[in-house]
């Protein structure tokens, strides 16, 4: 059974999973393909959600870009896990294309796959999806909204501020004050 926790993030409420002492996935609430945790376990008392939180903490504190957890990608397919890992080959304040992924892990034609597998990543900001970039260079889809992605990308270094702020100009979504389980 899958435990979650709800973590306050400055960018918003994230929903923390884990099962089997792994960590099952993290999401902004309200983003596309949250998963329905009416059936898990809310708990704050969980050594590796703790352990995420802190790491999340850490990272919105710009004390740390990178994560060392253990992540479950058995909900995504073969195909899935691979752009998942391909991913994790983006170093912090550096970004890539979804055609660079796509040639990445030898599939040069699937970019439409390719990115369709990005949008369903279960690990918001862990498995850095938001460093993803169209060819044009500018912001394009992430499932916890453009806004989070353009701030993503300033924290790491990637933009100026000053860059971003026509897109964060439009605000933030408004943080949900619970999760109703």
């Amino acid at each position: 059974m899958k435990e979650f926790l709800v973590y306050r993030s400055p960018l918003g409420d994230m929903i923390l999973a884990a099962s089997d002492g792994r960590l099952g996935g993290v999401w902004f609430a309200g983003q596309k393909h949250l998963p329905d945790v009416s059936h898990w376990t809310e708990t704050d008392r969980h050594p590796l959600l703790e352990e995420t939180r802190q790491a999340l903490a850490g990272y919105f504190a710009a004390k740390r870009q990178t994560f060392d957890l253990p992540l479950d990608f058995s909900s995504g397919t073969t195909f899935q896990q691979r752009v998942w890992r391909a991913l994790l080959r983006t170093a912090p304040g550096q970004t890539t294309t979804y055609a660079h992924v796509a040639r990445s892990i030898g599939k040069p034609a699937a970019i439409r796959a390719v990115a369709a597998a990005i949008g369903r990543n279960p690990f918001s900001v862990i498995v850095p999806c938001h460093r993803v970039i169209g060819s044009d260079g500018g912001l394009t889809g992430y499932a916890g909204g453009l806004q989070r992605k353009a701030a993503l990308l300033a924290l790491e270094g990637r933009y100026p501020p000053s860059a971003i702020n026509k897109v964060l100009s439009k605000g933030l979504p408004k943080r949900r004050e619970a999760v109703t389980a």
